[in-house]
C-alpha cells in the first residue's frame, strides 16, 4: 500500500512555553491528521526544532492557503524559521561527479530502483568519462571541463545548468573539485558532499593516506553541506569501520567506498525528506 500523501513542516524557533501546543492545536483545528511528528529542545542555544508529517488529504484547505494561515497564526507570533514541503513533488537532483564511479553508480541504481525518490535532471562532469554510463539511463550528461585558466567560467555555467533544470539539490558524488565561495553561499544548504574521511579529521586530500601514517583503527566518511570553508560545513551524517595494523592504505581506500556510498545515500535521504535542520554550523538530523 502506497505511503498517502502528505505535507512535512520544518520549524525552529527561540524555546518557550507552548510551541507544541500551538502547532498541534493549529493542524487540528484545520483538520489535520499528524502522520510523524520529532521535536528536540536545544538547551545550550535556547532554540525548539521540530518536523511534522501531516497527511494532505486530511486538510480541507489548499497548501498554499495552510501556509497562509500558519505563517499568520503560528510562526509569525513564535518568531519561526520554518517551510512546508509536499511530498507529491519530487525533489531535482543535479549530480556532479569526476572520475571515481562508485557513488555515482550506487545513487543511480537507488534512482532506478526507486529507492530513491527523485528525478535527476542531469549529471554534470568535468571529464568524460561517464557520458555514455549516465545517457545509458536517460540522463543528459554535461561535460564542464574545469582547468586552472577557466575555473571562473566554468563555475557560472554549473551555475547556468542547475537553475536551468530547476535543481534542489546537488550532489557531489566525489566530484574533485573546490566550488568557488559564491556558489557555495548561492546555494546554501543545498549542495551535499561525500567527504572520504572521518571529519574533522583527515581534511584535503589523501586522507585515508594520512590516516594510514596516523595508525587510526577506525576509518570513515562524512555526508555534509558545502560551505565556502574546504570540508567544514554541517554534518548530515557519518559511519565508521574498524582496521588494523595489516591494512595498507590500498585495503583502507576499498573499505571506505563502501561505507562513501552508504553514508552518502543516508545523508541525502535525511535531506530529500526533511529530516536535516541546519543551525549556525551544526545539523538536528531527526531519523
Amino acid at each position: 500500500m502506497a505511503h498517502p500523501r502528505f505535507y512535512t513542516l520544518t520549524a525552529s524557533c527561540p524555546d518557550q512555553v507552548g510551541i507544541i501546543a500551538k502547532v498541534s492545536g493549529f493542524i487540528a483545528e484545520n483538520g489535520g491528521w499528524i502522520l510523524e511528528s520529532s521535536f528536540h529542545a536545544d538547551a545550550l542555544t535556547g532554540r525548539y526544532f521540530m518536523r511534522i508529517e501531516i497527511r494532505a488529504d486530511s486538510l480541507p484547505i489548499l497548501l498554499a492557503e495552510f501556509r497562509e494561515r500558519f505563517r499568520t497564526a503560528v510562526a509569525d507570533p513564535l518568531g519561526m524559521t520554518w517551510r512546508i514541503a509536499d511530498s507529491a513533488v519530487k525533489k531535482r537532483v543535479v549530480i556532479l561527479v569526476s572520475k571515481q564511479e562508485h557513488c555515482l553508480y550506487d545513487l543511480l541504481a537507488r534512482w532506478q530502483a526507486k529507492e530513491l525518490d527523485i528525478e535527476i535532471p542531469c549529471v554534470v562532469s568535468n571529464h568524460e568519462t561517464f557520458r555514455g554510463f549516465v545517457e545509458w539511463h536517460g540522463i543528459p550528461f554535461h561535460h564542464v571541463p574545469v582547468g586552472k585558466d577557466n575555473k571562473a567560467p566554468a563555475y557560472a555555467e554549473i551555475a547556468r545548468i542547475f537553475d536551468d533544470v530547476r535543481g534542489d539539490c546537488m550532489v557531489l558524488a566525489r566530484y574533485m573539485q573546490i566550488l568557488p565561495p559564491e556558489l557555495c553561499d548561492a546555494y546554501s544548504g543545498r549542495i551535499i558532499n561525500i567527504h572520504h574521511s572521518f571529519l574533522p579529521s583527515f581534511a584535503g586530500a589523501k586522507p585515508y593516506h594520512q590516516a594510514y601514517e596516523r595508525g587510526v583503527k577506525l576509518i570513515g566518511a562524512t555526508c555534509h553541506y558545502v560551505t565556502s570553508e574546504l570540508d567544514a560545513g554541517p554534518i548530515i551524517e557519518q559511519d565508521v569501520i574498524r582496521i588494523d595494523h595489516s591494512d595498507s592504505p590500498d585495503d583502507m581506500v576499498r573499505y571506505g567506498k563502501d561505507i562513501e556510498k552508504t553514508v552518502l545515500a543516508r545523508g541525502l535521504r535525511y535531506h530529500l525528506e526533511d529530516r536535516v535542520l541546519v543551525h549556525g554550523n551544526k545539523t538536528v538530523v531527526f531519523r
